[in-house]
């Protein structure tokens, strides 16, 4: 039996994609190995939204050639998009796919000389084209498949490469997403993960236009489904609606991610975000309004071109002032083809880095005080598999928490009740509720 191993990099719409491709091999008779050491064939799907991201890529690529050289290596995502020439050149590497191509893998594996080395496959992005639903019930083990139901981006935030390498905002039809959901449900599966590149925008496009509010209240009516979790959505395509959905609806996951990238509106102008900070800080104290328990998180852009002492300032005073439970952190990366590449006043690494430390800080106050606030309640939570890559982490809250549980007997994927009984800075610990 001819084996692969897929290596994911990057985030839940990777996940996605990487499901997809796993799919896709199954259905060509290809067995997953357990490991990249035990593969006929090796596939890296692959991110590119920082250098440092790009410099590990090629790292594990090198990596995984070394420790299984007779393997076929394929590299496909984002970076296979943005520099396939970079990656055909390393040793090993026997084939690189780009986005529009990456779904067709299997196929092209049939028609390709395995011996062949560095070979680039790559079309444009068809602007024109619906975002096909791929099936997510091949999850390589973990509990809480991922349903993309858009890809591309239609905005032109000036630090962004992403709407380059995944091309214009697309979405999946509802009755594809509706059937998928219906299938992974009498799969069994406890959680199910909507996600999208630029998720807000979901329907927009479509023949028949719809929204994402729509699609949810319609997902939400099928029988047996136990929960539903959103992942980011932009804040200028967040709806209340959403929030009023979830505060009536307990199967809807009580987690919010809404990106800021900062809290200086002089920084968010230049960045080409449509909103202010004050707006953004008004949206998470709604939601916390109404839904007091719920996890609220945020992505973070530091060392942005020209950001003074005074706007990273306004970023920390917002964030401390906000009802925010969590942050992820990036260091500004300049990428050849956006307007941030080239502007003037680049901030030092060392003060990047003082910035990250600053606010890593932040966040870890925040999200203790948010995990002590549960001391001694019941919380409803999803237990994991260890491929789920949280660590030591057994079960995950409906509102984002991340607990290890002492005495657990049930498998992964099943909804249970949690007690929380101890709150520590590096982790949570809770015992089953009676």
């Amino acid at each position: 039996m001819y084996r692969f191993f897929i290596y994911t990099f990057g985030c839940r719409c990777n996940q996605a994609d990487s499901a997809a491709i796993r799919a896709g091999l199954c259905v060509h008779s290809l067995e997953e190995a357990q490991s990249h050491q035990d593969a006929d064939l090796v596939v890296v799907n692959t991110c590119t939204v920082t250098h440092r991201t790009d410099q590990q890529v090629r790292q594990t690529v090198r990596k995984l050639h070394r420790e299984n050289p007779q393997a076929r290596v394929v590299v496909t995502g984002c970076y296979a998009e943005r520099d396939p020439q970079m990656l055909a050149s390393i040793p090993g590497v026997n084939l690189v796919i780009g986005n529009a191509e990456k779904d067709r893998l299997g196929e092209i594996l049939e028609t390709e000389d395995r011996h062949a080395w560095g070979k680039i496959i790559r079309t444009p992005l068809d602007p024109g084209r619906d975002y096909l639903l791929a099936p997510m019930s091949q999850t390589g083990g973990k509990t809480r498949p991922i349903v993309k139901l858009q890809d591309g981006c239609d905005a032109r935030c000036s630090y962004c490469i992403i709407p380059t390498v995944r091309g214009p905002g697309r979405s999946a039809r509802p009755e594809d997403i509706l059937a998928e959901v219906r299938t992974l449900v009498n799969h069994g599966y406890q959680e199910i993960v909507l996600a999208g590149v630029h998720l807000g925008t979901y329907g927009r496009k479509l023949e028949t236009p719809t929204s994402l509010v729509d699609l949810l209240r319609r997902i939400l009516k099928i029988p047996g489904l136990g929960r539903l979790r959103l992942g980011s959505i932009e804040p200028m395509r967040f709806s209340r609606d959403l929030v009023r959905l979830a505060a009536g609806n307990p199967v809807l996951a009580p987690h919010f991610h809404i990106p800021l990238q900062s809290g200086s509106d002089r920084i968010l102008r230049r960045m080409r975000r449509p909103y202010s900070a004050a707006r953004f800080l008004d949206l998470l104290e709604y939601i916390h309004a109404l839904l007091p328990a719920s996890g609220l998180g945020t992505d973070i852009l530091i060392g942005f071109p020209g950001e003074t002492d005074r706007d990273f300032a306004e970023t920390c005073e917002l964030i401390r002032r906000s009802p925010l439970t969590y942050l992820h952190i990036f260091p500004f990366s300049a990428r050849a083809g956006t307007d941030a590449y080239s502007m003037p006043d680049q901030i030092s690494p060392r003060v990047i880095h003082e910035r990250a430390r600053i606010l890593r800080e932040i966040s870890q106050e925040k999200n203790f005080a948010f995990r002590r606030s549960f001391l001694g309640r019941e919380v409803r939570a999803i237990t994991l598999a260890k491929e789920e890559e949280v660590g030591e982490s057994a079960v995950l809250t409906e509102n984002y928490i991340h607990a290890r549980i002492a005495a657990l007997t049930q498998p992964p994927n099943h909804l249970i009740n949690v007690r929380i009984e101890d709150v520590r800075p590096e982790a949570t610990f809770g015992l089953p509720a009676a």
